[in-house]
Formats: C-alpha cells, sequence, structure tokens
C-alpha cells in the first residue's frame, strides 16, 4: 500500500487557483508526537510509541473457557472482515483466517452475495502482501459470483471489482467497475480512493481531483478517517504539496486503529521522506512499519532503498532479500538487481533480473499488466526496442505520468530523442504533468537533453534531480554527477554518495 512510486502522478495546472489544504494545529502536535515516538523508538530498539497506543493488555489470567474463546475468534473474524470490505489494511494472518471462513460459508450458503463478495476483497488485500498472485483469479470468480447472486447493484462486488483491475493494473476496467459502483451508493467512502487511482492511471487528473473532494466532503467516520488522511496524503504530493501530504500521512498514522494499519501509512511517510532524499528519516520509518507489521514486504524494500543510500550495503542487500522473501514483486527484484549492478555483483544481479522475468510470467497468468515494469527493465536491461513497443501501446491504453516517463527513457535508450523529449516534458513539466517532484523523472529529462546539446536545460533537470534526491539510484546517481561534471557545473553543495 506503500509503493507510492507505482502510481501515476497528476499535473500541477491550474494549482495557483486551488487552495491549499487547511493546516491545523492539532496536525502540528501529532506530528511532534509521531516524530518523538519513531527517533526514542527506533533509536532505542524498543517498541514503538505512538498516539493512539494499542489497547493496554492486562497480564495473563486463567485460560479462558470455550465460549470465550469462541466470543473473542468472533471479534477478530468481524474486525477483519469491517477491514476488508471497508478497503483498511489488514494483517496477512487475520486476512487467511478470514478467506478460511468465508470458504466454508460460501460452500454452505452458495447464495450468500454478500459472503463471496467478502471472500473475494480479502483475496485481492492477501496477494498484495504475500506472493500468491493465484489470488487474483480467485477473487474475480468471488466477485462475479456475489454480482451474478445479487444483481448489478451490488455495491460492495463492484468495488471489488475495481479494486481488483487496480492491483492488475487494468484502469479503464477500474473506471467503469469503481463508476458503476459509485452510482449505486455515493455515500460509501470506499468506492472513491479505488477512481482516483483509476484516473490517475488513465490520465484524468481533473477528475482524480474531483473525486478527491468528493471524498473529503463525506465526512467519513472515525474508522476509516484515518484512510481517508492517508489517501490525501498520496493526492497532495502528486500535486507536488510536500508539506501537506507528510502533514496527513503523520495523522493518519497517529490515528490508526490497528498495527497493521499504522504499519501501512508509516511506509507510505516513509516513502514521501525518500523522495526528498532524506534516508534517516524515511529509514525510521520503514523500520517502525516493520516492526508493527513483520509482514510488510514495501517497508522491508524501503529500508533496502534507504540503507543503501547510508552506504550500508549489506544491511541493504539483507533487508530487499527479506522484503523478496515475504513478496516477491518484479519491480522489488529490478531494484535489488540494479543494486547488485552497482556493487559490481553481476552474477547476483543476473539473478535478480532472471526473478524478474520469472514473476512477471506469474503476474500475467493471474491477469497484472506488468508492461510498464517489463519496459523499463528492458529499456535499461535488456531489449530497447521491445521496451519501446510495450510501453507505445502502454501509453495509447491507459497514458499515466509513470508511462510516459518510461516511454520517454526507454525511446531515449533507443536514439530517438526527439520523440523521447516530448514524454519527458510530459512527466515533468507542471505546465503538461510534472506536478510530483521525481529525481528519477528530471534525470532521464537532463540525459535526453544532453544529448540533444541542450546544455542548459540539461544542466537544470540534472541538478533538480540530485537537489530533490542525490541518493535516487544507485546506478543513475552516478551518472547524473558525471553527465554534470562534464558539462562544466558541479552538482548542489550536498553531500552525494560516492
Amino acid at each position: 500500500m506503500c509503493a507510492l512510486d507505482n502510481r501515476p502522478s497528476p499535473p500541477a495546472t491550474s494549482l495557483l487557483l486551488e487552495p491549499a489544504p487547511p493546516r491545523r494545529r492539532r496536525g502540528r502536535v501529532l506530528r511532534r508526537l509521531l516524530v518523538v515516538a519513531l527517533a526514542g523508538g527506533v533509536a532505542a530498539g524498543g517498541t514503538l510509541m505512538l498516539w493512539p497506543r494499542e489497547p493496554h493488555r492486562a497480564a495473563p489470567g486463567p485460560a479462558a473457557g470455550p465460549r470465550a474463546q469462541a466470543a473473542a475468534r468472533a471479534a477478530a473474524l468481524a474486525a477483519a472482515q469491517t477491514a476488508v470490505v471497508n478497503g483498511l489494511p489488514a494483517a496477512l494472518p487475520d486476512l487467511t483466517t478470514l478467506i478460511g471462513a468465508r470458504e466454508a460459508r460460501v460452500k454452505e450458503q452458495p447464495r450468500d452475495a454478500q459472503a463471496w463478495a467478502v471472500l473475494g476483497a480479502a483475496y485481492i488485500e492477501r496477494a498484495r502482501r504475500s506472493a500468491d498472485t493465484g489470488d487474483y483469479p480467485r477473487a474475480e470468480r468471488a466477485l462475479q459470483t456475489s454480482l451474478k447472486v445479487a444483481g448489478k447493484s451490488n455495491t460492495e462486488a463492484l468495488s471489488g471489482l475495481a479494486v481488483l483491475a487496480v492491483a492488475r493494473r487494468d484502469f479503464p476496467q477500474a473506471k467503469q467497475f469503481g463508476e458503476e459502483a459509485l452510482k449505486t451508493a455515493p455515500k460509501r467512502w470506499s468506492a472513491y480512493p479505488v477512481l482516483i487511482d483509476a484516473y490517475n492511471g488513465l490520465g484524468d487528473y481533473k477528475a482524480a481531483r474531483s473525486t478527491l473532494d468528493k471524498l473529503m466532503a463525506l465526512k467519513a467516520g472515525a474508522d476509516v478517517r484515518p484512510a481517508v488522511m492517508a489517501r490525501a496524503s498520496a493526492v497532495y504530493r502528486d500535486r507536488g504539496w510536500r508539506e501537506d501530504a507528510a502533514a496527513q500521512v503523520t495523522d493518519a498514522a497517529a490515528a490508526a486503529r490497528t498495527p497493521a494499519e499504522q504499519a501501512a501509512y508509516l511506509c507510505q511517510a516513509g516513502q514521501l521522506a525518500w523522495e526528498r532524499g532524506d534516508r534517516e528519516d524515511a529509514l525510521r520509518h520503514f523500520t517502525a512499519a516493520v516492526r508493527l507489521d513483520p509482514d510488510q514486504s514495501a517497508a522491508r524494500a524501503g529500508q533496502g532503498r534507504a540503507l543503501a543510500a547510508l552506504g550500508r550495503a549489506q544491511e541493504a542487500l539483507t533487508a530487499y532479500q527479506g522484503s523478496l522473501a515475504h513478496r516477491p514483486t518484479p519491480q522489488v527484484a529490478l531494484e535489488l538487481g540494479e543494486l547488485y549492478e552497482s556493487l559490481g555483483m553481476g552474477r547476483q544481479a543476473e539473478s535478480q533480473y532472471t526473478l524478474l522475468r520469472k514473476q512477471v510470467q506469474q503476474e500475467l497468468a493471474a491477469g497484472v499488466d506488468d508492461d510498464l515494469v517489463i519496459g523499463q527493465y528492458e529499456a535499461d536491461h535488456g531489449d530497447v526496442q521491445e521496451a519501446v513497443q510495450r510501453l507505445t501501446a502502454e501509453w495509447e491504453r491507459q497514458p499515466g505520468i509513470e508511462v510516459a516517463d518510461a516511454l520517454g527513457w526507454a525511446l531515449h535508450r533507443a536514439g530517438d530523442d526527439k520523440e523521447a523529449l516530448r514524454y519527458a516534458s510530459v512527466a515533468t513539466d507542471s505546465t503538461k504533468g510534472g506536478g510530483v517532484r521525481s529525481a528519477l523523472y528530471a534525470f532521464h529529462r537532463g540525459m535526453i537533453e544532453r544529448d540533444l546539446d541542450l546544455e542548459a536545460p540539461a544542466r537544470r533537470h540534472l541538478q533538480d534531480a540530485l537537489r530533490t534526491n542525490p541518493y535516487f539510484s544507485p546506478l543513475q546517481t552516478p551518472a547524473a554527477r558525471a553527465t554534470l561534471t562534464a558539462l562544466g557545473d558541479q552538482p548542489p553543495n550536498e553531500e552525494l554518495p560516492q
């Protein structure tokens, strides 16, 4: 849930006409509490102290009787179901328990539409948190069964199908199902976040902003308010409003009601810190997230990113390997492969690229659109023409900012710099689409401009890349520094990785 880099980013056009979100004193207080907690908890290696804390656990007494145990299991099951239905993060063991219970229910009552919908939603969440991509086809069957049993006005099934489409990077279908779900229940909050993702993936940023405004106006209940704040944070990040994004997700983490939910928001906060080049702060957030939820594989990958930037290569490799052990994804395998490559460990790098290709095949079989990550891999490590072909088709189908950047870079690697600059401009120009500040996007544009002999803009964009995050890539950061030196200028006065 925290991999912000994998989400398309909307343009910053007309931002001067939009009021900035209000800054609240309470938000500053909560942020101070969270910063103190992170610093103290991580430095001491003790339990993370966040407000509100988990409910106090009394000293163990006599073993509960069968009736009390059954009541406790029922309560835990109900809590997991509530989280899944509301689109909230849930712990992996709870998801497995919920899935087992709902599988038993639909076997006994095959016409229970709600049970089928809950089962489908739980499959999706488990697939996101584990390596079992087979859960996606299972989810689709369960949700389609729910829709068939209850009819087309089945909001839970429609919302679930929209969430499934986003998980598979099928944004046109996500938009279709999401809009149908919203028509049937316009006041149901969980229909809105998935539509924001769909609109971003399709490059319809005006619709994404409008949908967020409607979501914020719903006045969601206390149980889902942290998730709404986390969603607002993601949109603010995409607009380039870094402070407001950090404020919202910090408040979300402070108000989260379960360790799994809090871990997801801390992971998101860590990614924001990483994107602005704050290695230490990013590592604190990612470490806190892993402590709260050891199955949070995205946070483990974040630890690897931050540790590599801090020069702690062996620890970084261990963190990345831990992430892949929990959930092997093509994107993390690509990152680890590039880290190995930067360390001169070619054989190990190739092993990760092999894992990437294997994982892509598994995800394709589960209906996941992996053309973006395949294109990114092929552009730098494989067949450049295949990268251009795949990414061109992806752009025509769902023209998000991330695809624009990847296609521009692939065209550059293929030698078509004039066309490459057109897409790189979409990814970086505030008048065309680059509300988010991405060091990688700025680097790509600078290198393209360098090869077009546009020295002044090349220098400006390469400096911006290093100013935004001087540790953005173990392979590309040294290339950015070397190119700036060749252009006759030095990088910004910041300590850069050697």
